[in-house]
This record gives structure tokens, C-alpha cells and sequence, in this order.
């Protein structure tokens, strides 16, 4: 392994003064890291359906989730230090498994973050549409004008300089999360006979039935903690602010879902619970804040609930345009993705690029009339197994690469060995899980599951083969893939 492992190596697009900037906080990266799971909407959404499959064991699965991603998070942080690049999960898998699966999982997250970004504009359309015609009683526009409209806005702010969209971030995360924490309070406050007597809930078992997609469902709320990697040039002291703010966001994340969890059996009681998400999984947190907390609290739940998906889709935006970035600045992707704005430090064109290919499917989808609430579980789904695919690759070349390193740099037995291992086996179950249950994971049929499932796996090995053509065609593109060098 060559030394230089831990520096970046100077690309063209870096000698062109075309670095990434930023200013960006402890406190400013994990709110872009939360941002991304949509915390009101996690609530209001995701969380009545994993209620509806995993009844009041949820909590308890939150927990659980928490401290397997912690134990991620311990190699995670060991090797952001060891590679020291801002390419994410592509430099770790390239430092581990080589540049040619570095590059598959590249493409992985580039295609995964660009379609779990496209579930924003039709469910903002949605919930804004219905807000607009039966709460202010205003006209009925198509919804397409509404996902176009938020297209522009995260593009507007994305092609700006980080730290606007981290004070964006930062601004609606709070407004949303207290919504979240008065939500919680209130039903707490109601107290059920279960919560009075005990606990309130269950931690889950290996035979409990819908527990693969309780899990799912679970891990998919923590994906957005790589860009604490990912933004390593936007950040003051990286080296302090990535391991603070990756700890930080895992339990933060962890426990904000699992006492929303409890809070919902603290209302409906865990025995019913299940049963209620079931009979109104849509609109279980609407009628539970109406009921708890009144209708125009309830009303203020739902503005914000547009505003979380416009700051999620913000979020996602941003990594997927530093994905593209970091590919173009390394010679897989076409230079001009690779120009960064000469004021702002961002990277703009890829930014752009990543907005026109949102506002395009939404017109040919709209055009092909394709219903929007068909879109967001299977952009969602389908994007949510690519990067689930890659972080279980990631955890392995992260294993393989402190296994490499042993026998000339032996590092802590814990840090480098124990926990990536105990990370392989649990992110490999839950892709298993993935696997097994991908109809439902995108809500589509059994042709829409070979033909997306089959595109996310050509993505990798179509990387890794387009790999071998640049060591074989272009050397020198060859030579910078993973943003470092390593023999």
C-alpha cells in the first residue's frame, strides 16, 4: 500500500483552483446529515408504516439499528482518517477493494442519491397541492408546476456556497424537530395504562414476523451520515468535525425516531398500535396532532412537512453533485462537472446537472402520465438499495484495508478489525433483507423488481469494467480514481 494513501492526490480540476470550500460547523454538518432523512416526514410518513409491520417492537428497533451503525461508524471514522480525500464511500471502497470496485460504488451512490433525491418533487406536490386547495382553498395546479418549482429552489441554493444551504438546513430542521418534540411531549402526556405500568414497548426478535422490513425501513432513516465525509474540504478542522458530527448525527438520529416510536404507542397504547397504523397509515401523525395538540397546530405540522422535504431534497442534492464532482475531478465524468464556481466554491455545473435530470423525468413522466404517487416509493426504494448495497461494500473494503495495513501498520484490535466485522455481517443481513423484499421496498411488481434490480447491480459492474477501459485506454484517468494514490 503506498504511503500517500492519506492524502489527496493534486488533480487537473484542483490545480485550476478548483477546490471545494466551506465553513461548515459540528452543528451545521449534522443538521445536513439530518436533513436528509426528513425528520417530519420520517414522523408523519415512514414511521406509521414501520409501525404497521413491526408494531411495538419499533423503538426497539431504532435501538438496535443505533448501535450497529455506531459500531459502522468506528471504522467509518477510523478510515476518514487513513483517507484523508472528500470522495465518501468512493475513496474507501478504492482504498480497500481497488479503484475498479472504488469506481462501481461510485456510480452506485451517484445513480442512488439522484434517484432517492426524485421522491422529493411529486410528494412536495402532493402534500402541497392538497394543502393549497383544502386548507387555503385556493386554485387546483397541476402538480407537476409545484415539483418543478422546488426543483428550482434546491438548485438555487445548492449551486450557492455551502454554508447557505447549511443555514437553510439548520433553520428548518430545528422548526420541523420541534414540531416532532411537542408532538412527543403531548402524547407522552397522555400517558396509556402501558406506559403508566412499564415501558411501553418490546425489543424485537429474530422471529418476529415483518421484521426484514421494519429493518429496512429503520437503516434507510440513518442514510445521509456519509456526507460528513463527502463534505471534508466545507468543514473547519475536518479531522475533529467529521467524528464529532458522525457520532453525534447516528444517536441523534437513532433516538429522535425511537422516541417519536414510543410516543405514537404512548398515544394509541402499544396493543393498538399496530392495528391503527394500519387502518390510517396516511394520516396517523395529522389526526394524532389535531388530537393532541389542536388543528392549527396541526396545520403549522403540515407547512413544515413541505418545507422538510423541500430541505431533504436540498440535502441530497448536495451529495449527489459532490459525487459527480469528485467523479469528474478524477477524469470518469466529463471535465465541465468537474468546475467549480470561482465565488461561491461550489460545484455549480454539477449542481445544474443534477436539477435538469430531476426537471427532465418529471416532464417525461408527467408527459407518459405516470401518477406521482407512483413515483416517490419506487425513486425512493430503489435509490435507498443502491446506497444500501454500497455502504455493505464499504464495510468490507474497510475491513480489507485495515487487514492489509496490519503487518507493517497495526492499529487498535477494536477499531480496525472487531467492528468492521461486526459491520460486514449486520449491513450484509439488511441487504439480504433488501434483496428479499424489494417489491416492497419500491411498491412495485415483480417486472419493475428485475428491471430496477438488475440496473442497480450493472451499475457496480459496469464501474468496475469501465475501470479497466481507462487503465487500459486513458492511464492517467486510471491513475486519479479514488481522489488518491494507491498502488
Amino acid at each position: 500500500m503506498s504511503s500517500t494513501t492519506r492524502g489527496t492526490t493534486k488533480t487537473p480540476a484542483e490545480t485550476q483552483e478548483t477546490k471545494l470550500s466551506g465553513n461548515m460547523g459540528v452543528g451545521e454538518l449534522v443538521m445536513n446529515v439530518l436533513a436528509f432523512s426528513s425528520p417530519l416526514t420520517t414522523v408523519a410518513g415512514t414511521l406509521p408504516v414501520m409501525l404497521l409491520f413491526s408494531g411495538q417492537t419499533a423503538p426497539g428497533i431504532y435501538i438496535l439499528v443505533t448501535l450497529m451503525l455506531l459500531i459502522f461508524s468506528v471504522g467509518f471514522v477510523k478510515m476518514s482518517r487513513s483517507v484523508e480525500a472528500p470522495g465518501g464511500f468512493y475513496s474507501f471502497v478504492t482504498a480497500g477493494l481497488g479503484k475498479p470496485a472504488g469506481l462501481g460504488g461510485a456510480l452506485l451512490a451517484l445513480f442512488g442519491y439522484v434517484f432517492i433525491g426524485f421522491f422529493a418533487p411529486s410528494l412536495f406536490a402532493l402534500t402541497l397541492q392538497s394543502f393549497v386547495v383544502n386548507t387555503l382553498n385556493g386554485p387546483d395546479v397541476p402538480w407537476y408546476w409545484y415539483g418543478l418549482g422546488l426543483i428550482v429552489v434546491t438548485t438555487v441554493l445548492a449551486y450557492n456556497r455551502i454554508d447557505l444551504s447549511a443555514k437553510v438546513l439548520t433553520t428548518v430542521m430545528l422548526l420541523e424537530s420541534a414540531v416532532v418534540v411537542v408532538f412527543d411531549i403531548a402524547a407522552f402526556a397522555t400517558g396509556s395504562d402501558e406506559m403508566v405500568q412499564g415501558i411501553g414497548f418490546s425489543m424485537p426478535w429474530i422471529t418476529d414476523a415483518g421484521l426484514g422490513l421494519a429493518l429496512l425501513f429503520a437503516v434507510g432513516n440513518f442514510f445521509g451520515f456519509e456526507a460528513t465525509v463527502i463534505y471534508r474540504d466545507e468543514v473547519k478542522n475536518p479531522d475533529r468535525t467529521i467524528p464529532r458530527a458522525t457520532y453525534m448525527a447516528v444517536v441523534g438520529i437513532g433516538l429522535f425516531y425511537a422516541v417519536a416510536a414510543w410516543a405514537y404507542m404512548a398515544f394509541l397504547g402499544a396493543g393498538n398500535v399496530q392495528a391503527a397504523a394500519e387502518a390510517n397509515t396516511v394520516n396517523l401523525f395529522n389526526d394524532g396532532a389535531t388530537a393532541l395538540v389542536g388543528k392549527i397546530f396541526a396545520d403549522v405540522g403540515v407547512v413544515l412537512l413541505i418545507t422538510s422535504i423541500l430541505a431533504s431534497m436540498l440535502s441530497i442534492q448536495n451529495i449527489a453533485a459532490r459525487y459527480s464532482f469528485s467523479l469528474a475531478a478524477d477524469g470518469a465524468l466529463p471535465k465541465v462537472l468537474g468546475r467549480v464556481h470561482p465565488r461561491h466554491k461550489s460545484p455549480y455545473v454539477s449542481t445544474l446537472a443534477v436539477g435538469l435530470s430531476w426537471a427532465a423525468a418529471t416532464v417525461v413522466f408527467t408527459v407518459a402520465g405516470v401518477a406521482p404517487e407512483a413515483l416517490y416509493p419506487i425513486a425512493s426504494g430503489s435509490g435507498t438499495f443502491s446506497v444500501l448495497l454500497l455502504m455493505f461494500i464499504t464495510s468490507f473494503a474497510v475491513l480489507v484495508y485495515f487487514v492489509r495495513r496490519r503487518s507493517f501498520a497495526p492499529e487498535s484490535m477494536w477499531k480496525t478489525i472487531v467492528a468492521p466485522i461486526v459491520s460486514v455481517v449486520f449491513l450484509g443481513v439488511i441487504t439480504y433483507l433488501a434483496i428479499t423484499n424489494y417489491p416492497e421496498l419500491i411498491g412495485g411488481s415483480s417486472v419493475m423488481t428485475a428491471i430496477f434490480m438488475t440496473f442497480t447491480f450493472a451499475l457496480f459492474f459496469g464501474g468496475i469494467v469501465y475501470a479497466y477501459f481507462l487503465r487500459s485506454k486513458r492511464p492517467d484517468v486510471y491513475a486519479r480514481l479514488g481522489r488518491q494514490e494507491i498502488d
